[in-house]
């Protein structure tokens, strides 16, 4: 069915005691017949759609973002319309800080985010590419404990049996994940609204356990089918812009992607599509009103960007979770930190420890990092570098900065080894890392840059292949899991210390901390 597609966008949204109300919209005439006000009267759905969360608390010491306000925001949206649905595009049981720690002998490993998820109401989500971080099994027990359903039309479990997809064990048995999923609005005189909701996730992240169909072909594919059973289907995706908008061309009457994996919010059209991206950790949320209209079949998509703010109130279960969670991450910091507030720097300017700057762009943040590795060995290292996917904060570090927080940004740790390389590997290295950019092998340096022309330099100096150079490096990157040949059977690596787990270099997290406590100079 065709459906004509009107977009419009507002400004603000009114606001009342910390909440955002919101009042249906209907078309009526006070000296019309029963008749004609039934044919006039609209359905008004509304969708929030965060994407990319990875903290269950506020974010920027506490002004932005939080959990527990969107909860509060999603009631307050509901209470006035009983067509809303609270739909997540992708990434958001891994990575955080809480995931790492453990608990009974367990790791986390996302199990914060189901229970404050839960307690939410969140009604839908689709894989981002953070869910396959973890371990299959792990990943299984954080889909058995959620309460919201999952979707998705091109990602699939590989079993001996062949492809199949996800599924939720519950006690009646499996429920597989389907590739889309159909909800029914209506309005006060029994009129109803049928739209579907398919579900998609870039091949980014490549796991023994998991199969990624084409995202194109599933999602027209799954938009056809929905389509069937449907007055108009929707996108929730967690694939990069550049993919939404090729979803968007090859099906030109959809008319609205709700996406996720960029972490900076945008609204882009693609002929009479919609495209939308929140921030990432709920700074910020889109409301998404969507008006049909049942008499013509018109459907008008007000869509519109609300800053996640400390003005608004928190929905006090939620924020008992959360509160407990930071609680246990407190008690587990103190095993290592004796004071995790205790301020251990003051950014007069912000760290950019954003995660698409971290994986494209030389940061302050990288630089520091880099000088903190190489400070660990007194500063001896003709150079240092580390991996940009290893800064997992997200974030932007201004004022003061605490111990907790040197712990938001490395939040896996690991060791700065000191390792003597060739001139000859240490510029395959670095050729590979800068054309890796967006992506974790993208490299933050410290005291090797490129000169106009493109060369590299090494503390001011060329390059030389012949030369032996020694470099502190994170010891992930020496795996080979990011650049695959850096290892230590490579021929050009010539001599590794691994520092003890009793000094600086032995933890990345101390380097930087005993980095910021010395002034940071």
């Amino acid at each position: 069915m065709k459906t004509k597609i009107i977009f419009m966008k507002k400004l603000l949204l009114p606001i009342l005691t910390g909440f955002i109300m919101f009042g249906c919209q209907t078309q009526t005439a006070t000296t019309a017949s029963s008749q004609e006000l039934k044919s006039k009267e609209n359905i008004v759905i509304k969708i929030i759609q965060i994407n990319d969360v990875y903290e269950i608390d506020a974010v920027n010491n506490g002004k932005s973002g939080g959990l527990a306000r969107v909860a509060a925001i999603r009631d307050s949206i509901a209470n006035q319309n009983p067509n809303t649905w609270f739909f997540l595009a992708g990434d958001f049981v891994n990575p955080s800080l809480l995931g790492t720690i453990s608990v009974d002998g367990e790791r986390l490993q996302g199990k914060q985010m189901i229970e404050v998820l839960n307690l939410s109401g969140l009604d839908l989500v689709t894989f981002g590419n953070h869910e396959f971080d973890i371990k299959e099994s792990d990943l299984q027990k954080r889909i058995d404990e959620s309460k919201f359903t999952w979707m998705s039309a091109n990602v699939r479990q590989v079993t001996k049996d062949g492809n199949r997809p996800f599924y939720k064990q519950t006690l009646t048995g499996r429920e597989y994940f389907p590739d889309f999923v159909i909800y029914t609005a209506t309005n006060s005189i029994g009129d109803h609204v049928n739209f579907g909701v398919f579900g998609v996730t870039l091949p980014s992240n490549p796991k023994d356990f998991v199969h990624y169909d084409d995202i194109f072909d599933e999602s027209v594919r799954a938009y056809n089918e929905a389509s069937e059973n449907s007055d108009f289907v929707v996108g929730l995706t967690h694939v990069s812009i550049d993919q939404d908008k090729e979803i968007a061309a090859r099906i030109p009457d959809i008319p609205l992607i709700m996406g996720g994996h960029e972490h900076n919010n945008m609204l882009v059209n693609v002929g009479k599509s919609l495209i939308a991206k929140a921030d990432a950790n709920v700074v910020s949320l889109y409301v998404h009103t969507l008006t049909y209209e049942p008499s013509t079949k018109n459907l008008i998509i007000d869509s519109e960007l609300v800053p996640v703010t400390d003005k608004y109130s928190s929905k006090p279960e939620v924020q008992a979770a959360v509160d407990k969670w930071n609680q246990i991450l407190d008690q587990n910091l103190k095993t290592v930190l004796d004071d995790p507030y205790e301020v251990v720097y003051h950014a007069a300017v912000p760290l950019d420890g954003t995660d698409t700057a971290s994986r494209s762009e030389q940061t302050n943040l990288g630089v520091i990092l880099g000088k903190s590795m190489s400070l660990a060995y007194d500063d001896r290292p003709d150079g240092a570098f580390s991996n940009g996917g290893g800064i997992r904060i997200d974030d932007r570090l201004s004022g003061d900065i605490t111990g907790k927080d040197v712990f938001r940004i490395l939040p896996f740790g690991g060791s700065a080894l000191l390792v003597d390389m060739t001139g000859k590997l240490l510029r395959e290295v670095l050729d590979f890392g800068l054309n890796s950019s967006g992506t974790g092998a993208y490299l933050q340096r410290y005291n090797i840059d490129q000169n106009p022309r493109g060369e590299w330099l090494v503390k001011g100096q060329l390059l030389d292949d012949s030369k032996t150079y020694s470099i502190a490096v994170n010891d992930f990157l020496m795996l080979g899991l990011d650049i695959p040949f850096l290892t230590k059977d490579n021929p050009g690596v010539l001599k590794i210390y691994t520092p003890k787990e009793d000094e600086v270099a032995g933890d990345l997290r101390k380097c930087l901390i005993n980095y910021f406590k010395s002034g940071g100079n």
